[in-house]
Order: C-alpha cells, then structure tokens, then sequence
C-alpha cells in the first residue's frame, strides 16, 4: 500500500504556507506603518484555508502518469483591516501594536505547526523502521 505524502500531510503542508504568507503580510504593514496612506492588509486565515481546502478537492484526474497535475486556482484571502482606532489624519490605517500581537500570535501558530508535522512525521519513521523488522 503506497503512503500518500498529500494525504498525510497536504492540509498542513497548505497552513504552514498561509502562516507564512500571513507574517509577510503582517511584515507589509508594520514596514509600512509611517507611509501617508498606506491601508493596512490581513490574511483572513479561515477563507485561506477553506480555499486551499476547495483546492484539493478541484484537483484534476490525470487520465497518463505523463500528463501534468491541473489545479483549478482560487482567489486569496488577503484583504484590507479596518482600523480599531480613528484615521490619524494621513490615512494610514496600520495599528502598531495590534500588528505586533498578530506578528506574536502568528510566530506562535506557527511554531505549533511545525512541531505537529515533526510529529506526524516521526511518527511515519517510526512505522516504515517498525514495518521493514517484520
């Protein structure tokens, strides 16, 4: 029985993808927190990932081992925030110190992330070293 790497690890692999996304995102608009104008953006974490959700499910049959995989693309979830607090007066909507919580809270998420797929992919070592004894 072949072990599909996609199954196994596919949703995640996608999270940690849109983890990462989010902090460059997050990164933006904390560079970008002294530019006149500048809107603020977010990744809304749960529209990503019923997107890449949708995505696998989109995925075309190959009909040859030698066609191309096809997967139908979907739109991102990075979005324009609306400010807590009122406009300053030069348009800049970037809030500071609630960017620097998400940047924490994301880093944190993230880190939870991986430690998970270390797990799981322990977890196949351990049971291909268990299956090749017997």
């Amino acid at each position: 029985m072949a072990i599909s790497l996609d199954r196994l690890m596919g949703f995640h692999h996608k999270a940690m993808q849109t983890r990462t996304e989010t902090m460059e995102v997050i990164a933006g608009n904390l560079a970008n927190a002294n530019t006149p104008g500048y809107k603020a953006k977010g990744l809304d974490f749960q529209k990503a990932m019923q997107s890449a959700n949708q995505d696998r499910q989109q995925t075309m049959t190959r009909t040859h081992d030698k066609h191309f995989e096809g997967k139908m693309q979907s739109q991102g979830a990075i979005e324009f925030r609306i400010p807590l607090q009122p406009d300053t007066g030069d348009g800049n909507t970037v809030e500071v110190q609630a960017e620097r919580n998400r940047f924490l809270e994301n880093g944190m998420r993230y880190q939870a992330g991986i430690q998970f797929l270390n797990g799981k992919i322990k977890g196949m070592k351990k049971a291909l070293a268990s299956g090749q004894g017997g």
